[in-house]
């Protein structure tokens, strides 16, 4: 087909319009205002050292009217350690990261640890664009992009989990411009499609695009990649984006995550997302969409729907919204809305999932370091499966540098 070719083609002309991004997550952090800094005498060489941990306890509830616990959560949810610096004077720079938890390695998925979680080389080309080649964040859904370290609930929300293109290896390219006065961002991704910590894969291979605009200026250090409005932004911001992601021949049921397939599919992914910031409000909402035109199910006739048996590609469609004032006390107040819904083809299988959260956070020090309460009810309904509704109350702490 003629897409993957034009975000190829799209890919190597923008060096020669080339602004750079600067989420913390798509791009190296060399300005040293966080974390400890390490220089060499001639300062040919920069490395910035930095951790997150993240330590939660939680539970869950049999029903929406039986509230004994059910099940618990007690775990380190992430803990990280980060690596950003630069080499020489030419303007290549990388950034490195490891996780240490398991819960954070997709021991589960694939077996092993994948403790490398990000290790990109990146080139500066102008101010305006840069490169980065190895593995690291695509720039898909923007709550996905935005580091957990970044995040105003204790985790990303249902939509995400499900939809989201997560990390690859590749190639990927970063540009930016007003036009106008209007501001807008370009991003573009050529990869493996196979994920994280893969050896070999196979002649297919995945092309993602995204486009921001920001028609009120750039937010306050970077305060469209950051939950909530912690710089209680002087004036309105917006930021608009949308992403289109075409996945050949993937292997596993969420393309670059999730467990192997017994044959490739092709996968496409669509995103959609808004960010709006004044005085301390803020307001987030994005939607997902993902197809597998030629995903063939046979019949559902093994007993546990959705776990053992058959491997597919989960299609369907979510909406996630969040809204939340920040005082200047620093407490926060946050509501999220989250939906997903299957396609009629897996009816059998999967359930809608309606999810109500509220949050209350106290930031100590920015995102870094911060303590959060959510309390959660959700409700699952059709499928094979009987209805339900239940709790879940989490409390997390994150401490960083």
């Amino acid at each position: 087909m003629r897409t993957p070719y034009m975000l190829t083609l799209l890919l190597l002309v923008i060096p020669f319009l080339a602004h750079s991004q600067t989420e913390v997550d798509e791009r190296a952090v060399i300005s040293f205002d966080k974390g400890l800094g390490f220089f060499a005498p001639d300062s040919t060489f920069g490395l910035n050292l930095r951790f997150r941990m993240q330590n939660r306890i939680g539970m869950t509830s049999f029903s929406e009217t039986d509230l004994r616990p059910e099940s618990f959560e007690a775990n380190v949810r992430r803990l990280r350690l980060r690596f950003d610096g630069y080499v020489g004077r030419s303007g290549l720079t990388y950034y490195l990261q490891l996780s240490f938890s398991r819960g954070d390695q997709d021991w589960d998925n694939t077996g092993f640890p994948g403790i490398v979680r990000d290790a990109m080389v990146f080139y500066t080309f102008s101010e305006r664009f840069y490169m980065g080649m190895g593995q690291g964040k695509l720039p898909g859904n923007r709550q996905r992009v935005v580091s957990s370290g970044q995040q105003q609930f204790a985790d990303r929300s249902m939509v995400n989990a499900v939809f989201n293109i997560d990390r690859d290896f590749g190639l990927m390219g970063y540009y930016n411009n007003s036009l106008g006065g209007l501001h807008y961002n370009l991003k573009g991704a050529i990869s493996s499609g196979e994920g994280r910590n893969i050896q070999r894969t196979d002649n297919g291979l995945a092309y993602t695009g995204r486009l921001e605009i920001l028609p009120l200026g750039p937010f306050t250090r970077d305060g469209d990649f950051s939950e909530g409005d912690l710089e209680r932004e002087s004036s309105p911001k917006i930021s608009i984006g949308a992403t289109y992601s075409y996945n050949h021949k993937a292997v596993r049921e969420s393309g670059q995550r999730g467990a192997p397939l017994d044959h490739p599919l092709d996968i496409y992914s669509y995103f959609v997302d808004l960010v709006a910031k004044y005085q301390g409000w803020a307001l987030q909402s994005e939607a997902a969409w993902r197809r597998a035109p030629r995903q063939d199910l046979p019949p559902m006739t093994f007993p546990d729907p959705g776990t053992d048996g058959l491997a597919y590609v989960f299609t369907g469609q979510g909406i996630n919204t969040q809204m939340s004032y920040v005082f200047p006390s620093m407490f926060e107040l946050a509501g999220r809305y989250t939906r997903v819904v299957p396609d009629l083809s897996l009816s059998g299988i999967e359930q809608s999932v309606d999810i109500y959260t509220l949050g209350v956070s106290k930031y100590l020090r920015q995102h870094r370091n911060k303590l959060q309460l959510n309390l959660s009810y959700q409700e699952n309904r059709g499928g094979m499966r009987a209805d339900k509704g239940f709790w879940n109350l989490m409390f997390q702490t994150e401490i960083g540098i």
